[in-house]
């Protein structure tokens, strides 16, 4: 076999220069901001959002650490978030309304344009809103369109049954599962992986605008065409 023919063996040739690592500049959509995480400013709403009243029993299930006994307790976890660059962490605001999630940024990797979103947290007044799916949406727009990244990564525990339906559901890939992948709180975790590529992403951008939209949504702020249905609509 020539060299040319070992080199077409390897695929095309990419025309490719390394990207950025994210700065934690704030993400701005019409319903949601993201802001780098800073304790002064978002720990004390964060939990009243986490750990309050009406707090999602279930939220801090799979994460990997928490619940917190105090303000202060998860005052601290929120300072050592802050000063993170990889994950990098992000408050999300509601417009109009006070810090009621998070995301991150991590396992970032400028050199071969790899990044992922996880440590993502809602609070039980933005789960299964338009605010929660924008925030994704503006994440993933930041990773692709402004910073150049190739690749876009989601994983989950995989008895996560949630995480694997919103994965689904805002156009991420499953690409498999890797058992005993670590050991999180003296349990197993088998890591269930999604992605989405750059070559995938116009249309699931184009989706998520078209759901986002606000003729999508009728006087009581209710979907009128689901997420999924509009991405597989011819």
């Amino acid at each position: 076999m020539d060299q040319d023919s070992l080199d077409r063996s390897l695929g095309p040739r990419l025309s490719w220069t390394p990207v950025l690592p994210p700065d934690g500049v704030t993400l701005a959509g019409c319903s949601v901001s993201l802001q780098h995480m800073e304790a002064e400013a978002h720990a004390a709403a964060l939990y009243r959002a986490s750990h309050g009243e009406g707090s999602d029993p279930f939220l801090w299930l799979y994460m990997g650490s928490g619940p917190f006994d105090s303000l202060e307790e998860y005052r601290g976890s929120v300072e050592r978030n802050s000063i993170s660059t990889d994950p990098l962490f992000y408050t999300i605001i509601p417009e109009g309304e006070e810090a009621a999630g998070q995301a991150s940024y991590l396992r970032i990797d400028p050199a071969n344009g790899v990044i992922e979103i996880g440590h993502i947290w809602f609070g039980s007044s933005m789960q299964r809103s338009r605010a929660a799916t924008e925030a994704i949406y503006l994440l993933a727009k930041h990773a692709f369109d402004e910073l150049g990244y190739r690749r876009l990564e989601w994983k989950c525990n995989a008895r996560n049954a949630r995480s694997r339906r919103a994965a689904e559901r805002l156009g991420f890939t499953y690409e498999g599962t890797f058992r005993n992948a670590v050991v999180v709180r003296d349990r197993n975790r088998d890591t269930t992986w999604f992605s989405i590529t750059k070559e995938e992403w116009a249309p699931i951008r184009s989706a998520f605008e078209t759901w986002l939209s606000d003729g999508n949504f009728d006087a009581d702020g209710r979907q009128r065409r689901a997420l999924l249905a509009i991405r597989e609509a011819p």
